[in-house]
């Protein structure tokens, strides 16, 4: 057995937005937003998968969006990459969920409240090691929560999930299991068959119950997520490396005065690891010959 990664967001929404998935995406919330008591019984996702569907790398509609029987409205996310303004784009679209509820004249009374469940592959709060994170209105100094708990974020973050197999004991746990390593899977674990929801996610996931057409999209969806991020990490790496060269001149111009351009262009050549070394051993340095020394040894030992 081989399944598909349900990070990838086109897999995801097969898997917790078509419309056999309701008890899937059922058990998954209760298990997110309740701790696992079964307060969700029923549920109507409104912008369901859509097989034949094409898809763009700037896609929003992969996002699942779900009524509750109390009406209740939950959007659901899987995101790979760390985007720019992403914490502002999911108060936005959490925002934007609320207000559309009303049209013009309409009372205010009618409004129902509106979850946000964001998973990211990523780290967004460090400050915390906790997997989950949720978020409500509360006041800043003494904590008292607001009257009408309208809107929720709750975010799961899937770096910081590091449990085994043998480690799953919650029923968030085993969800949070499945999206972050089914795709490392060859057959489905006991303790996660154990939770027909889980069994019922890990079938749809299978890629030998997919259409070719359905895994060439997430093959190509996954390759252009993988892509993003990789061109995110590498714009990161540049920018501090270029803040690296920038530092390291200034303090070799303080030092020594003027750096003429060959010199200059042997730093700028330099990986991160050579100009943090460098950042170090100069405070050593007495006279300019000592860093042209020290440079001609690194291109040595290149």
């Amino acid at each position: 057995m081989k399944f598909v990664s349900p990070k990838v967001d086109y897999a995801f929404k097969k898997i917790f937005g078509s419309e056999q998935s309701k008890d899937i995406l059922i058990s998954f919330l209760n298990a997110i937003i309740y701790g696992g008591e079964n307060i969700i019984q029923s549920l109507t996702i409104i912008n369901p998968y859509n097989p034949g569907q094409s898809i763009t790398l700037k896609d929003t509609y992969l996002d699942i969006k779900a009524v509750l029987s109390d009406g209740s409205i939950v959007i659901i996310e899987m995101q790979i990459a760390r985007v720019s303004a992403f914490s502002k784009r999911v108060i936005y679209n959490l925002s934007k969920a609320y207000t559309n509820q009303l049209g013009i004249g309409e009372d205010y009374l009618s409004l129902t409240p509106v979850i946000a469940v964001t998973i990211t592959d990523f780290i967004l709060f460090n400050q915390t090691p906790d997997v989950i994170n949720q978020f409500i209105f509360q006041e800043k100094t003494k904590k008292i929560v607001y009257p009408d708990t309208e809107l929720q974020l709750i975010f799961i973050e899937l770096p910081k999930f590091k449990k085994t197999l043998s480690e799953l004991n919650s029923l968030s746990d085993k969800w949070i299991y499945f999206i972050k390593e089914a795709a490392t899977l060859d057959a489905i674990p006991d303790n996660l068959r154990e939770v027909r929801e889980i069994e019922l996610a890990l079938n749809i996931a299978n890629q030998a119950k997919m259409t070719v057409e359905e895994l060439d999209v997430v093959d190509r969806r996954g390759i252009m997520l993988q892509d993003e991020k990789g061109r995110i990490t590498y714009a990161k790496e540049e920018g501090k490396l270029t803040e690296a060269i920038a530092l390291i001149l200034r303090q070799l111009k303080k030092r020594f005065g003027e750096i003429n351009i060959a010199i200059t262009s042997q730093i700028e050549a330099l990986s991160i690891e050579e100009l943090e070394r460098l950042g170090e051993d100069f405070l050593d340095f007495n006279r300019l010959a000592d860093l042209e020394h020290w440079l001609e040894e690194r291109s040595r030992c290149n």
